[in-house]
């Protein structure tokens, strides 16, 4: 991917895309805009803006900075899809966005799945709630067997190694 491209895969360079929104030079127009910066600013760790990103109530937040922080800078993000939109337009107060996020962690790929719920307060799209689809957690490698020699290359088997 172009280093300038933004994460979001709307084709557009990141500085006219999420980057001004992350930044708070610009406001999101639409739920959907919206759910592109936050993909974005996982992809860039700015957990700072997806704390910012939600409704809550004054002096709570319900994001464990520090467990986001770690998913989201210890995850290699593989691509966001947009599955539908319904309403989040500029003249709408509510909108849900059915999205998919595709990521690889821990030797795993995983799809996260969500119908996320956004609302305008004051003017400016917030994230308000989601509901997460199942889906099936597919292995980015093939699984190291017990006796199989270890993947870090000691020499040794896997079972006296890493997989201890």
């Amino acid at each position: 991917m172009d280093k300038k491209a933004c994460p979001c895969g709307s084709g557009k360079e990141y500085a006219a895309c999420c980057g001004p929104v992350i930044s708070g030079k610009a406001a999101a127009p639409t739920a959907e805009a919206l759910m592109r910066a936050r993909y974005s600013a996982y992809v860039k760790a700015e957990i700072g803006f997806i704390a910012d990103s939600c409704v809550r109530a004054e002096g709570q937040n319900d994001i464990d900075m520090e467990e986001t922080r770690k998913w989201s800078e210890e995850s290699q993000w593989l691509g966001l899809t947009i599955h539908s939109v319904t309403k989040g337009g500029p003249g709408d107060d509510e909108g849900l966005v059915d999205f998919s996020a595709l990521y690889s962690r821990n030797g795993l790929k995983d799809e996260h799945r969500e119908v996320a719920g956004f609302k305008k307060v004051d003017g400016k799209w917030l994230y308000a709630d989601g509901k997460i689809v199942a889906t099936t957690i597919v292995r980015a490698a093939p699984k190291v067997g017990r006796n199989d020699p270890c993947p870090c290359g000691s020499g040794k088997k896997y079972k006296h190694c890493c997989g201890k």
